[in-house]
């Protein structure tokens, strides 16, 4: 089974831009890795991952996983193969963030949300340098103190796409651990 990465960050962007290249890029390397590319579904970021996904070579029907925020399935962007309407509008951010891993390029509140539910989530997450908003701002870093894994874990700082796969690919069989919801104590 393929598994599934979040890319996510600013749902507006411009094109062409340094923030649309790495999302571009980043979706395309992640399909050509056999992984599939799932997002918040809309424009900015989110479309450009999806845009790099179908780019691929090894792009197949189906690579690309929109979870939507509202009812309607059609409010996704045109390169969304499955798009899955929530109605949960912003709470499907932990939706998104469940998935295997998560690249984060640049963002505002709403990626950071994302962030914290992966971090929460006992996910590998990844996060661009070089890129302004919240990815910049947590590369490196711990969201706080609490045990995740006895390995060294972070928010891995990645500086270019092929960094973010040469680490989701080294990094992510570490990430096996289950969430299992709030525990006291822990």
């Amino acid at each position: 089974m393929r598994k599934i990465v979040a890319v996510i960050g600013d749902a507006k962007i411009e094109r062409p831009s340094h923030k649309f290249d790495i999302a571009f890029e980043t979706g395309k390397l992640l399909v050509d890795n056999g992984f599939r590319v799932q997002s918040g579904g809309h424009a900015g970021v989110m479309a450009a991952a999806f845009e790099g996904a179908h780019s691929s070579k090894n792009y197949r029907e189906g690579d690309t996983i929109a979870i939507l925020p509202g009812f309607t399935a059609s409010t996704g962007n045109s390169y969304a193969d499955i798009c899955v309407p929530t109605g949960l509008d912003v709470y499907r951010n932990a939706i998104v963030a469940g998935a295997s891993a998560v690249i984060a390029v640049g963002g505002g509140a709403g990626t950071l949300s994302e962030i914290s539910f992966a971090w929460t989530f006992r996910r590998l997450v990844i996060a661009y340098t070089g890129v302004e908003g919240w990815s910049a701002k947590v590369a490196g870093t711990k969201l706080d103190g609490k045990f995740r894994y006895s390995f060294e874990d972070m928010i891995f700082p990645a500086s270019a796409p092929e960094e973010a796969i040469k680490i989701l690919l080294e990094k992510l069989p570490l990430y096996t651990a289950e969430y299992k919801g709030i525990r006291m104590g822990e």
